[in-house]
Formats: C-alpha cells, sequence, structure tokens
C-alpha cells in the first residue's frame, strides 16, 4: 500500500489479479492479514460463557498457553513475512520511543509484586503492537486494504448478529450473568461485554464510511447501518455519544489546523480533569447531579480513588506492568474494608492506568506516542498527497480511541479489537505522514515496489 519509490496518488487503477500481484502472494496475504485481524476482533473463543470462572481475573490474567503459544507464532509468521518486504523499515516506528517504553515498563515492574509474571505481560504487548503495525505493511495497494478490509468487516459484523439471533444468551447479557446482572438486555455479540462491543461498532462505522468512499457505496452503508443498529442496541451512552461528537471534531480537525492541538489535548485535559475531579470534590459531584449526569459514572469514581491515592504512594515507578489490580496485596489492603473496587479488573481510564503500571515517566512517554506524535504525523498526512479518506479513517479512530480511554482502559490491552484497532489507527497516521501510497500500480512500477504497502519516507 505504500511504495519505496515516490508515486503521484492514481486517480483510477485497476482491479482484480493484476493489482493484487502473484496469486500466491495475494493468499498469503490475506490469510495473514484477515487471521490476525479476526483474532483481536474475534478471538480464539468467540462468545464467552458470562458465568465463566475467568471472568474476574486481572489484565492479561486469562490468557490460556494455547493463547499465548497462537500470538508467538502469529506474530512470528508477520515477522518473517514483513522482513522480507522492502517496506520493514516502518515496523514499529518509532523504535527509539517504543524501545524507551518498554525499557521503563520493564524497569518499574521491578518493583511488582511479581516480576515475572509483569516481563511476560510486556512480552505479550510488544508482540500485540507488533501485529498492529505488521498488518497495515501486508497489503500491496490501497485497494488490496479496502478489499480485505471489506471482508473482515462483513464476517465480523455478520457473526455479531448471529449471536444475537441465535446464542441470545452468550450474545446478549442476561440477568442470570455472574456479574452486571444491570446489564441484562444489552447486546455484546461474539464478544466479552457491551462496552467492548460498542467500540468494535463504531470503528465499524468508521471503517463502513471508508468503504462508502473508496469502494462501494452500497457495502460501505450496509456495514454502517448494521453497526449502528449494533451500538445503538448494544446499550452503550457513551460510544453512542462520542460517535457524532468524534465526527464533528474530526471534521473541524481536518479543516482547522490552528485547533488541532485545542481538540486534542485542551479536549483529554478538559474531559480528564472533569472526571477525575467527581472523584475527589462533593461540589463537583452535586454540579453533576444537577445537570443529570451520573457523578460516579457508573461507579467508576471509587475505582479513580483508589488509583489516586496509589499513584500519590508511588508516582515515580508506579506498581509495574498489569502489577497492581486484582492482587493479593490489593485485596488485602485497608481499601478493601470500604470499597468494593478492589475487584476491579483496571483503573477505567487509560491515563490514570499509565500512572499506576509505570509512574509518571511511563505516562509522559505513552502520552508521547499516542497524543503528541500522531497529531505531527495528522499535521503532515493532511498537508500531503496521500489518500485523504485513509487519513481520515485513521484519524478517527485514532480520536475515538483516545476519549474513549477516559472511561476505560484499552492501551496495552492483550486481546481484543480496542487497542489493536488503535495501533492501526496511530501506524496508519504514521504511514500516511511518511510513506507512498500505492493505488493498485501498473505493472512497469510495480515491479520496483513488490514491498507492499509502505517501504520509504517521502
Amino acid at each position: 500500500m505504500y511504495s519505496a519509490t515516490p508515486i503521484a496518488p492514481l486517480h483510477s487503477a485497476p482491479h482484480g489479479p493484476q493489482a493484487r500481484g502473484r496469486p500466491g502472494a495475494w493468499i498469503l496475504t490475506a490469510a495473514l492479514f484477515l487471521g490476525v485481524f479476526f483474532y483481536f476482533w474475534i478471538g480464539l473463543a468467540p462468545f464467552p460463557n458470562p458465568n465463566a470462572a475467568n471472568l474476574t481475573t486481572p489484565y492479561g490474567g486469562s490468557s490460556n498457553r494455547f493463547n499465548q503459544i497462537v500470538v508467538v507464532l502469529m506474530s512470528g509468521l508477520l515477522l518473517f513475512v514483513v522482513l522480507g518486504k522492502s517496506n520493514r523499515r516502518f515496523l514499529l516506528c518509532p523504535r527509539s520511543l517504543l524501545l524507551a517504553i518498554v525499557a521503563w515498563f520493564a524497569f518499574a515492574s521491578l518493583f511488582a509484586g511479581d516480576p515475572g509474571t509483569a516481563f511476560r505481560r510486556i512480552v505479550f504487548a510488544i508482540l500485540v503492537c507488533g501485529c498492529g503495525s505488521a498488518i497495515l505493511l501486508l497489503p500491496r495497494s490501497r485497494e488490496q486494504f479496502t478489499t480485505l478490509v471489506c471482508i473482515a468487516l462483513t464476517v465480523v459484523i455478520g457473526m455479531a448478529y448471529y449471536g444475537v439471533a441465535l446464542l441470545p444468551h452468550l450474545a446478549i447479557h442476561q440477568a442470570s450473568d455472574a456479574l452486571e446482572q444491570q446489564l441484562a438486555g444489552d447486546w455484546r455479540g461474539h464478544m466479552g461485554h457491551k462496552n467492548v462491543a460498542a467500540a468494535a461498532m463504531v470503528f465499524s462505522i468508521f471503517f463502513g464510511l471508508y468503504i462508502s468512499r473508496a469502494r462501494s457505496t452500497l457495502l460501505g452503508a450496509m456495514i454502517v447501518l448494521l453497526a449502528t443498529v449494533f451500538l445503538w442496541k448494544s446499550g452503550s451512552k457513551t460510544s453512542f455519544a462520542m460517535l457524532p461528537l468524534i465526527l464533528l471534531l474530526s471534521w473541524v480537525f481536518e479543516t482547522f489546523r490552528i485547533l488541532r492541538p485545542v481538540i486534542i489535548v485542551g479536549g483529554l485535559v478538559t474531559v480528564n480533569t472533569l472526571l477525575i475531579s467527581a472523584a475527589m470534590s462533593e461540589s463537583v459531584q452535586q454540579l453533576l447531579a444537577s445537570a443529570g449526569v451520573d457523578p460516579t459514572f457508573t461507579d467508576r469514581t471509587a475505582i479513580w480513588n483508589i488509583a489516586l491515592n496509589a499513584i500519590g504512594q508511588s508516582p515515580i515507578t508506579g506498581y509495574g506492568y498489569q502489577s497492581f489490580w486484582q492482587t493479593e496485596a490489593l485485596f488485602r489492603s485497608g481499601y478493601s474494608l470500604y470499597s468494593w473496587a478492589v475487584t476491579a479488573a483496571n483503573a477505567h481510564n487509560g491515563y490514570l492506568e499509565q500512572f499506576v503500571n509505570a509512574g509518571i515517566p511511563g505516562f509522559l512517554l505513552v502520552v508521547t506516542w499516542l497524543v503528541f506524535l500522531p497529531i505531527r504525523y495528522a499535521n503532515k498526512a493532511l498537508a500531503g498527497d496521500n489518500d485523504p479518506l485513509l487519513t481520515r479513517l485513521f484519524l478517527r479512530i485514532w480520536m475515538f480511541s483516545l476519549f474513549f480511554a477516559c472511561l476505560e482502559s484499552p492501551f496495552f490491552g492483550n486481546s481484543g479489537p480496542v487497542w489493536f484497532t488503535m495501533l492501526i489507527g496511530v501506524f496508519g497516521l504514521r504511514l500516511q505522514a511518511h510513506a507512498c501510497l500505492i493505488c493498485a500500480l501498473p505493472d512497469r512500477v510495480r515491479s520496483r515496489a513488490q514491498g507492499g504497502l509502505a517501504t520509504n519516507t517521502r
């Protein structure tokens, strides 16, 4: 999809086998792309049992040996294929910053209650990030990428509706579920929770809008319609309200360059300040209640109180990578005497989570990677000559993920679609800024760009 040789954007391009290159290469690309996409969007065990014993395991703790083997093999195969392409230089960039993040996470994990487990989770996180980066380097053209996304979204949404129609006891929250019986009636499809399903449907809408412009208006419209209905039936007010807001903010972001830092940095600071203030100030809680807003944000304030107190006790190193929540030390702490929140799986705020995981340095490194650098990538991509539809897709994914993280903890999630798709948005923006997009090149030009989607800086 991105070339080693600078190529002017093509307004029209051939489709079919000629655009795909060798049939064997196309089959391998499609199998790898779809396999990785389905692993994160569907998983090895779709429609999980809502009464399974492992529902309360901590972040990454529910990963079994088979799951770990699959991720290692999948990542190894991806690495082997991508390293054979001329666009391999774009894998896991910017490497210096990512290495700094890994190094600090590893150092902070030396102080964890179980450093060995923390280190294994760090390795797993590296593999997941590698998958998010490498999957964009597989397609040979923008058209091939679009085709694969069409196939993937059709299968994912079809499976979600299949579950609702034929497996409602698994695909719809029930009053008999072991946890969160109050969610009865909300759709979750083949995923474990309605909030994850709702976020996936928002991403699906973004993909559908892209497909409607880049490939098929009918198919794109069907994806948007089906995903919107599922989003509504999921009962996730946060994702449903964020969808039109992100569409509006992304348009403003594209149109007014001077407002871009204000939208992202100012928006995140404002939202997080309001949310965290609700956990600390009764006056803010009263103000929110008077406006008809749940001042606890579905009991999240209890979790944030524990997180804030914990950060104050260890502000530099935190508690180690994914080594604080649902640990024996937390269960036996004084918090368990007065708060149910000791059973929380995470901070339900991606930014607080980084403070807990790796302290102030870890937070600054992660925010630099996920917030500040993508603003620069977007500025360069929007000013360049790569496909604006693709830039818009990555931009919407990235923006939604950032604001979604104010109420959830998607960053470095080892499974599920949210973190993986955010990685596609972040790495995709970097590619749009620094690489030359291929639009199903003619044979004589494609012979010089056999590597795939992105192989050289512009």
